[in-house]
């Protein structure tokens, strides 16, 4: 069971990325002028956030289909969510990006495997300017999905840079998934 959602979650993936090499490649096949910069700035943005709204809404579907077996009595609700955290975990789409998972609680599920914050609360966690940016994941992903603006480290560095995330609440499971991209 759990191969046939990998490969139906890396087919969705697929289908994706596809959708969004072909915008980025109509975008970038236009002559670039320095008056035009900050316009195709913004539409790169737009694709991005299509493209991590898009990713995250996949994500989401992988989960509502454990949860769906898990209906039908084929595991328990923990084990259905051990299966979507170790799945999630893994996932991945283009050059570098991943999803994590905090509980409405603000206890982190997933994050690249990252052993140290994985079952940690982070509620209160602030960035550099001050924000509390699980509890803004929470209120965007509670209130039906959203985009947050923070700043975050990359994976394996420790200075935070700027970085936009999408955010979506999967209500059986108490998880607010997001992944996102870095300005």
């Amino acid at each position: 069971m759990r191969g046939h959602i990998l490969r139906m979650v890396c087919a969705m993936l697929g289908l994706a990325l596809v959708a969004a090499g072909c915008e980025k490649s109509r975008v970038t096949e236009q002559p670039t002028a320095p008056a035009t910069a900050a316009v195709e700035s913004a539409s790169s943005d737009s694709a991005r956030d299509l493209l991590i709204k898009s990713e995250v809404e996949t994500a989401v579907s992988m989960l509502r289909e454990i949860d769906a077996k898990r209906r039908q009595g084929a595991m328990s609700l923990d084990q259905a969510k051990t299966l979507g955290a170790d799945l999630l975990r893994e996932l991945r789409y283009g050059a570098d990006g991943y999803f994590w998972a905090d509980t409405t609680e603000g206890v982190n599920v997933v994050l690249y495997g990252q052993k140290e914050v994985e079952g940690r609360n982070r509620l209160e966690d602030k960035d550099l300017k001050g924000t509390c940016y699980v509890k803004d994941f929470l209120a965007k992903g509670k209130a039906g999905g959203g985009y947050v603006e923070y700043w975050f480290p990359k994976k394996g560095e420790t200075a935070p840079q700027p970085k936009r995330s999408y955010v979506l609440l999967f209500e059986p499971f108490g998880w607010v998934v997001g992944t996102g991209y870095y300005r």
